[in-house]
């Protein structure tokens, strides 16, 4: 997007990073005149200022010069009056002079603002650069081969490279090194680049493409690789980038095509090494990606080639271009919105007519309105991906399972120095550790079933008689006689009470009066007589009625209880409702059995009492419900105090979602040492139910599953995925703990309960029936469905051989033994085409069709190859496979007993399948006995008689990079299934077999970690078919690496990665 714009035809230079604010000043061009003709040449100096939304930039200073400029440049080397970095104006002129300005005393208006100027230089001086590493050093070019290295503090006698180079042209470009800081290299139209030394002082090494069509325009180092570099070519025949490294110096190491003409100007950004600039004469402004040639970004331009393009060194997502139309725009990368920028020039187009009316109505203008149809193309988009400044150095996130992943920029030292590789590290955070212990202890207690103990613990460790009283609650529910236990807690026992009872009795017994004498029966008629005659009548009911007239209770209850049971009630009613002593009620409800009374009504305070009622008189079926009665009171009318002791009685009732609402309105929900505290009375509780209860304790309620939930939740949070699995309830299906209950499942690898296995993003191959396939004891890889394992030091098998015991008779059996689980065979369940596995060094095999040739009815097939033929004369197993085998069809049984590995498993699974089956792919249907260095080659069915086999033995590859091994066979197998071209076929069959010295560098394990690590993300790439990424990961390693260490692979798997995404497999 378009930032501001300067009427100007001429050379720029944008001020050093240091520099602030930031300017841009111009010099006049040399050989090129604006509309008027006008010879006059100046140096201004404009302030970017982004604050004002115009295009326009302020002009801070213009000096009027005599010289026009083929080059200028701003170095940072000078420091104003202040001690600020203001830098020095570097310009080269037309008749080989160099002039050295002080843009601080331009800026001033001062008149003296050179500061020297030498004109040693033959011809104009068109390149200029300043050392990074020493700002004082200046390096400029001109004609005849022309090259300079100038000290700013000594300006009068420059030094040189070395020798000229022969034959004498012209240095169109020149540039330092940005890793090394005595290493300078320039470049002449011919499309030669010389790269100096300036410690041995000659060049070191000259580089040039071998087609004369490349005329050199522009040079640039790469930023951070210090033997990289790229030429760009003017000739509109070869319009192209090539980026050169300096360890292949023979060819380029790529070439950018993403110009139709001539390239004019190139710059790299030294923020972000992946953004290359380039303007060309098809009046493109491209920003490419150097290692990829991807065009990220491509700048709105007018019709005008551009001539020079500059990055701002303070602010990376700005540049600058100057056209030949006479105009120096500047870009941002970033893209953004011009709304503000078009309505402010359109009022100023509507300002510059003030209100005047041209056309004589007598009214004035009205506001110039934009057309509203262009507001739908106000975004200019930014880069295609996200420059380097803006990217995270480091970061951090949470994972689920207080997983803690960081990543961070570390350098690594490597050949071209220090350099950032992304590490990623993943940690686990935790940050309760009580919690997590006494969370153990609470498992351990479970496994082990000792509760008493536990409960009895908690007691001893109790700071409040609250939470004693509560603990001594739940360690009752595990003793026997858990409701006498209950009512010791509340302070009553039934010992002490007998004791008091009987020490009363033996006090009144002393004063009882003796009994014995004649006694007087009396009917008169006063109550006496009357009741008298009522009991010698046998109407006790008459005798009770006149007892309570009486108020003669006592007499009164016990005739009722000679009367019967009938009129006990009555009287007892009777009695009720005429007494008034304090314990009326409670002996009412304990004679009525009405303990709901005694709970519902008693006060408060004596709640213990009540309590202790319910425990001595209630049934156990209704003992819960007068608890949870009770409780419920205590929580709802009490004070404070009382409910929290309602949670006792939720205890003795054993009502576990109770006690967790209590608890929950007492405590700090928040804390988690608070909520171990609410799961361990919960889970105590839970199992005292269980065992004293006949109720299903799988049922947990809403208010206990959420708690539950929340400690799952604390768990997991800490890392104690398993801990969290046990804990998390199983028979509710509320959202967020099926939710909670499947991440854990899978936190752990294990499969949901009730749920079907997720899906893998690639197909299990299952072999048919009738196929060999792994033996039972081993484990299929899914994702290697044709990796093959062999003992250290063994070959596999070649094709049509059967496999049992050693396949090495020199290797000892004790060997074999050591390692059941290495060894399997394995057939693909698709047809894959099948070579020779001759040595590196072997004529290639050629596979001949063989003719067909017919077979008599009675054809019987050899008798299947057991194992190779090591010796065939002396060993009588040998001698016993040429024997010719009985007639009859083979069967699924081999005809000879397998032996065993120590276990009883056997070594190997035979293939046994007869020759030529239906269903069998064409690979498998002949027996296939190519394979061993120096054997027959062919497709012909053959009776191997006694061929001696030489033996080559190799390492196994490391377990970690089979994955390299399999993706790339996989890869070069579905380019050929899609390849039709011959030539095609037979890069990639070439590919195949060069990748061996690949995998034998694998098996030595010499390859260093970088490239494996590479190697790896290409690997990964090629799985996502993600091969330009690929690609960019190969150009890495081979820029990053030592040749020789990789020359023998790179270049191969790049042709296979080359053809992968030419194919689109």
């Amino acid at each position: 997007m378009k930032l501001k714009e300067v009427d100007r035809t001429a050379m720029q230079a944008w001020s050093p990073a240091q520099n602030h604010p930031i300017y841009l000043a111009t010099g006049t061009s040399a050989q090129q005149l604006d509309a008027t003709f006008s010879t006059n040449a100046s140096l201004e100096i404009f302030e970017f200022d982004l604050s004002d939304l115009s295009l326009d930039m302020k002009s801070c200073a213009t000096f009027s010069s005599s010289h026009r400029y083929h080059k200028l440049i701003w170095g940072p080397h000078k420091l104003d009056s202040k001690g600020n970095v203001s830098g020095v104006l570097i310009a080269g002129g037309e008749n080989g002079n160099i002039i050295l300005y002080d843009p601080s005393k331009i800026i001033a208006g001062d008149k003296e603002v050179v500061i020297a100027q030498n004109d040693k230089h033959t011809g104009p001086v068109r390149a200029l650069d300043v050392n990074i590493f020493q700002t004082n050093l200046v390096a400029s070019g001109a004609n005849e081969s022309e090259i300079y290295i100038w000290d700013l503090n000594n300006f009068a006698t420059p030094m040189t490279p070395g020798a000229k180079t022969q034959p004498l042209e012209d240095i169109s470009c020149i540039a330092w090194n940005r890793q090394v800081q005595h290493i300078l290299a320039s470049a002449s139209p011919s499309g030669r680049a010389t790269v100096w030394d300036l410690r041995k002082n000659e060049p070191i090494i000259k580089v040039s493409d071998h087609n004369n069509r490349m005329h050199c325009s522009g040079l640039a180092w790469h930023p951070e690789v210090a033997t990289q570099m790229v030429l760009a070519s003017e000739d509109d025949r070869l319009p192209v980038v090539q980026v050169w490294d300096l360890r292949f110096a023979s060819t380029p190491l790529r070439v950018l095509e993403n110009h139709a003409r001539g390239i004019l100007a190139i710059a790299w950004s030294m923020a972000d090494p992946e953004l290359l600039l380039s303007c060309g004469k098809d009046a493109k402004i491209l920003c490419s990606n150097p290692n990829t040639g991807e065009v990220l970004y491509e700048l709105p331009t007018n019709t005008q080639w551009c001539f020079d393009i500059q990055w701002c060194p303070r602010n990376p997502a700005v540049l600058s271009a100057a056209s030949f139309d006479g105009r120096i725009s500047v870009y941002s990368i970033m893209g953004g919105s011009t709304d503000g920028l078009r309505q402010k020039q359109a009022d100023k187009l509507s300002s510059s007519f003030g209100n005047l009316d041209p056309f004589g109505t007598g009214q004035p203008l009205p506001p110039l309105q934009i057309p509203q149809q262009a507001a739908q193309h106000s975004i200019v988009l930014p880069l295609k991906k996200p420059p380097k400044w803006i990217r995270r150095p480091i970061g951090a996130s949470f994972s689920f399972g207080g997983k803690l992943v960081t990543f961070e920029n570390v350098k690594v030292q490597s050949q071209q120095g220090a350099e950032l590789q992304p590490h990623v590290f993943i940690s686990q955070v935790v940050t309760e550790k009580e919690f997590l212990s006494r969370s153990d202890q609470l498992q351990q207690v479970v496994q082990s079933q000792g509760f008493v103990n536990y409960c009895q613990k908690k007691i001893d460790a109790s700071q409040s008689d609250f939470e004693k009283n509560v603990w001594s609650f739940l360690k009752v529910n595990f003793e026997d006689d858990s409701r006498g236990k209950y009512l010791q807690l509340l302070g009553y026992s039934k010992e002490d009470l007998g004791k008091k009872h009987i020490k009363e009795e033996k006090q009144e017994s002393e004063f009882l009066p003796s009994v014995g004498g004649p006694f007087n029966i009396s009917i008169s008629g006063d109550i006496d007589g009357l009741i008298t005659q009522a009991l010698l009548t046998g109407n006790f009911e008459s005798a009770v009625d006149l007892c309570l007239h009486d108020n003669r209770m006592a007499d009164a209850i016990i005739l009722a209880i000679a009367g019967g049971q009938e009129l006990l009630a009555r009287t007892q009613k009777k009695y009720f409702a005429k007494s008034q002593s304090k314990i009326t009620r409670l002996i009412t409800a304990v004679v009525m059995k009405n303990w709901k009374e005694i709970v519902e009504s008693c006060d408060l305070k004596n709640w213990r009492e009540a309590l202790a009622a319910v425990l001595t008189y209630a049934k156990p079926d209704e003992f819960s419900a007068l608890c949870d009665l009770l409780g419920t009171r205590l929580e709802s009318e009490g004070d404070s105090l009382l409910q929290t002791q309602a949670c006792l009685c939720y205890i003795c009732a054993g009502n576990v979602e109770k006690l967790v609402a209590c608890w929950t309105k007492a405590q700090d929900g928040s804390n988690p040492l608070s909520l171990q505290d609410l799961i361990e009375k919960v889970v105590i509780l839970r199992k005292a139910v269980q065992r004293t209860q006949a109720m299903d304790t799988n049922t947990v309620g809403v208010l206990l599953a959420e708690k539950m939930s929340q400690y799952a939740n604390l768990l997991a949070a800490q890392g104690s995925i398993a801990a969290a699995l046990a804990f998390l309830p199983e028979s509710t299906n509320q959202p967020n703990i099926v939710q909670l209950r499947d991440r854990l499942c899978r936190a752990q690898g294990e499969p949901v309960p009730g749920q079907e296995s997720p899906q893998v993003p690639y197909e299990r191959q299952h072999l048919p029936k009738g196929r060999p396939g792994p033996t039972a004891d081993h484990t299929q890889i899914p994702r290697v469905p044709t990796q093959q394992y062999y003992p250290h030091g063994e070959n596999p098998p070649p094709p049509g051989f059967i496999m049992h015991g050693n396949v090495n008779p020199n290797v000892a059996s004790a060997q074999l033994s050591t390692s059941p689980g290495h060894m399997h065979t394995q057939v693909p369940s698709y047809p894959q085409p099948q070579r020779p596995q001759n040595g590196w060094n072997d004529p290639p095999a050629l596979n001949r069709v063989p003719k067909k040739k017919k077979m008599p009815e009675n054809f019987m097939p050899p008798v299947p190859i057991t194992s190779p033929i090591m010796n065939p004369m002396g060993d009588p197993q040998s001698q016993m496979l040429q024997q010719p085998s009985a007639p009859g069809p083979l069967s699924n049984q081999a005809s000879f007993s397998q032996p065993h590995l120590p276990g009883g498993q056997p070594s190997f699974q035979g293939l046994q399948q007869p020759l030529g089956q239906p269903g069998m792919p064409p690979s498998f249907s002949k027996p296939n006995i190519e394979g061993a260095p120096g054997g027959p080659i062919g497709n012909t069915i053959q009776h191997v008689q006694a061929l001696p086999t030489e033996k080559i033995t190799k390492k196994p590859i490391p377990d970690e990079h089979l994955i390299l091994k399999t993706t790339f066979e996989d890869l070069i197998q579905r380019c050929l299934s899609s390849a039709t071209d011959p030539q095609t076929k037979r890069k990639l069959d070439d590919a195949n077999k060069r990748l061996e010295f690949l995998y034998d560098k694998l098996r030595e394990q010499t390859l260093s970690p970088t490239i494996i690590n590479g190697l790896h993300n290409i690997a990964r790439s090629i799985e996502t078919r993600n091969y330009s990424e690929g690609l960019t990961i190969h150009t890495h390693i081979v820029s990053t690496s030592n040749f020789s260490e990789t020359s023998a692979f790179m270049p191969v798997l790049k042709v296979v990665l080359t053809q992968a995404n030419k194919l689109g497999v």
